[in-house]
């Protein structure tokens, strides 16, 4: 038998898709790499934006048109989100829900046999150190824990991935261990919320990322997104863990709005005052670091002045990464009850911070030019070259080097998104 995964949305989401892949090879079932092979295809849904959920509610749609002999297995949030309108444009196809991961080969096992097969729920089971297949050993992504401790008004991610369930410091840090063994040269720290990690385990964020930067090796860490409200339980403490020399320096701080009503609105739990705070202190203890942050635009209780705070937010803080996303109402969301802005105001807004996005990049990322950068190169580039990341993760584009290596270039020019680099030879 044959399976062929295909995995949306974040990080956390591409490693359920890797933990299934690694159950199903462990039970002897195969993974291919194109549809036409495949007897069952499983879908691992991402369901955090409209736009994803059009793309994933297509796909589904199409993959029944197009391959009327082959099975279909729909994961991810949707199984959880929003079962009725799954049910609707796949009556005949079986579900994996994200906390049933262990139960991926009995599933396709059935689903082969003509079964329709729907494991949903919550679970505590374990996502560390457990079977993973990863696309070429050189990124290894762990979950260091699932679910959230936040109330967010426009979030649907939370009803799929429940209460924060955080994994034990040791697991991670012996899977991180093996990983390193195996060739890894970049590990990745993902969750919905990384400054949760512990809360419900007495455990911290800092210390894990102590224990994995200090394993034997030649290697990085990156630290996944982080809430501002949960941030502040531990401030000093992940700042002196991220010094460390293998820890990427950057930071993912999602912020939303720059105005406190809207924030408050939102049910985010923090102040614009103690997030500038927050930002002030990484930059002084970490000057080089680079923060990625998280906008939504048109909230529906934002006004102009409150979208105008968060243009002087983002010309005040200077992000090196800025994710705008529109806001759209979300299936179960508390949000959704409320009246969208119009259309015209909402692309007003967009367009306007799209613009202000790519000068501030663009300018972050010019301050670079001509610097010396020792980088970690870490995939092939589409278009050919490849593609490496400083120490601030940003990432550079190398015409010639060998994956999984360090290397010495120099910046040679800048774009709002990445760099441009010349090797410079020892």
């Amino acid at each position: 038998m044959k399976v062929y995964i295909e995995s949306y949305g974040c990080t956390f989401n591409k490693a359920d898709g890797q933990i299934m892949a690694g159950v199903l090879l462990e039970n002897e079932i195969d993974i291919v790499d194109s549809i036409e092979d495949a007897d069952v295809i499983i879908v691992n849904t991402c369901y955090v934006k409209l736009p994803t959920e059009n793309k994933v509610v297509y796909k589904i749609q199409k993959l029944q048109e197009e391959y009327p002999d082959k099975k279909i297995i729909i994961g991810g949030c949707m199984v959880e989100i929003d079962p009725e309108k799954l049910d609707k444009i796949g009556p005949n196809c079986s579900w994996i829900g994200p906390h049933q991961l262990n139960k991926s080969a009995e599933i396709v096992e059935g689903t082969y046999c003509g079964e329709v097969i729907r494991e949903v729920g919550f679970s505590k089971e374990s996502k560390v150190g457990v079977p993973k297949l990863t696309d070429d050993g050189l990124v290894h992504i762990i979950q260091i824990c699932e679910g959230c401790l936040g109330a967010c008004t426009f979030c649907c991610t939370r009803f799929a991935r429940g209460p924060l369930n955080s994994y034990p410091i040791a697991d991670i840090v012996a899977e991180a261990r093996e990983a390193i063994g195996n060739g890894a040269c970049e590990i990745q720290l993902t969750a919905q919320d990384t400054a949760a990690f512990g809360r419900d385990s007495g455990e911290k964020l800092s210390t894990l990322i102590k224990e994995v930067a200090n394993l034997e090796g030649d290697f990085r860490v990156r630290v996944g997104m982080m809430h501002p409200k949960n941030i502040l339980n531990d401030v000093d403490e992940i700042i002196d863990a991220m010094k460390h020399p293998k820890v990427y320096d950057f930071i993912h701080l999602p912020v939303q709005s720059g105005s406190d009503k809207v924030l408050k609105d939102m049910r985010r739990g923090h102040t614009i005052s103690q997030y500038v705070d927050i930002v002030s202190k990484f930059k002084k203890e970490i000057p080089n670091i680079a923060l990625a942050v998280d906008i939504i635009v048109g909230y529906p209780t934002e006004t102009d002045e409150d979208f105008n705070q968060t243009v002087e937010l983002l010309k005040e803080i200077k992000p090196s990464l800025i994710h705008l996303s529109k806001y759209q109402h979300r299936k179960g969301a508390i949000s959704s009850s409320l009246t969208e802005i119009p259309h015209h105001v909402m692309k007003k807004r967009s367009k306007f911070l799209s613009e202000i996005k790519s000068k501030i990049t663009e300018e972050e990322n010019k301050e670079l030019v001509d610097t010396i950068q020792k980088v970690l190169v870490v995939e092939e580039g589409s278009k050919g070259g490849f593609i490496a990341k400083t120490d601030s993760y940003i990432p550079v584009i190398v015409d010639d080097a060998e994956l999984g290596t360090f290397i010495d270039v120099k910046i040679t020019r800048a774009t709002a998104t990445y760099l441009i680099s010349e090797l410079l030879l020892n």
